[in-house]
């Protein structure tokens, strides 16, 4: 049998708004998961992906209200951040690691969770998902750069989000899909509490897998089901129906979804109302005129 060269990175964007968390923790609502219990089933799924092939490679952003943050690997090489620690782990039945990466993230999200500083008018922070889809790519296109001869890189993005969509992020986050599709990057989305439609296009236009989780204590054992085999294993799975997709798109004026709105000729910006002057080129359109009234033919 032919070796199979291939390289499979997945990059895991967690949603880490602490705002929002710590709301679905205040409701205590049954057969939902928490925060920490969220962390352990997302560490568990990357721990079995990089343990299914050792050619797999694994990176973990957390997307927070501010700003994103590469939690691993971190600046420096990922060899150099485990093996620092590989001496203060004991041998307890678990690869050290393994071990070393999960503390790492673990501790890395305690510090960015705590690193909180909101503005006293927000009362509904959104996360900084375009930063980190940005950075995700960027860190997919370093990697195909540096990527042994004779291998090929499959990368896909994971996004693990709990807060609601933010219509102010719609264009920055298009964007970012449509380049995704442009390097063929798979993005597989999972919403949780509530459906996204960012994520729902995502997965759509890049040929992912978007489930929304209504009972999210399930949450390991959809990851090990639907998110962990790759793009051509998903082939041979019975894989959830697809959803109605909201392709609503949002105004350059209000940053509001619309269902039904008006699109400039020239660069197609999108607005709720007729304007006479494009916001984004500065086009003149023609205003609309009331049709001519035919003259009735006079009776011989």
């Amino acid at each position: 049998m032919a070796e199979d060269n291939s390289i499979s990175l997945v990059v895991v964007i967690f949603d880490a708004n602490p705002v929002w968390w710590g709301r679905i923790a205040a409701e205590g609502t049954k057969n939902q998961i928490n925060l920490s219990g969220c962390i352990d089933s997302l560490l568990v799924m990357c721990n079995s992906h990089l343990m299914m092939k050792h050619t797999n490679s694994l990176a973990f952003i957390a997307s927070h209200t501010s700003r994103s943050k590469f939690l691993f690997p971190k600046e420096s090489k990922a060899d150099d951040n485990i093996g620092e620690q590989e001496n203060s782990f004991p041998s307890d039945s678990k690869c050290e690691k393994f071990a070393a990466m999960n503390d790492m993230i673990v501790e890395e999200i305690k510090e960015l969770i705590a690193d909180v500083n909101l503005p006293e008018d927000s009362n509904n922070p959104a996360s900084a998902l375009p930063s980190a889809l940005c950075m995700a790519l960027c860190y997919i296109h370093r990697m195909e750069k540096e990527c042994p001869v004779g291998f090929k890189l499959k990368p896909r993005i994971l996004i693990v989000k709990a807060s609601p969509d933010e219509a102010d992020q719609y264009l920055t986050t298009m964007n970012c899909i449509f380049a995704a599709q442009k390097n063929n990057v798979i993005i597989d989305s999972c919403s949780l509490h509530q459906s996204s439609g960012f994520l729902q296009q995502a997965a759509d236009v890049t040929g992912g897998v978007y489930l929304k989780i209504d009972e999210t204590l399930s949450l390991l054992q959809h990851l090990l089901w639907l998110y962990l085999p790759g793009h051509h294993t998903r082939d041979m799975l019975v894989l959830p129906s697809s959803q109605d997709i909201d392709y609503r798109a949002a105004c350059f004026c209000h940053r509001k979804l619309v269902d039904i709105g008006f699109v400039c000729s020239v660069c197609l910006s999108i607005y709720c109302h007729f304007r006479p002057r494009c916001m984004t080129c500065q086009t003149l359109f023609k205003l609309p005129s009331l049709p001519l009234s035919r003259q009735k033919k006079k009776k011989k």
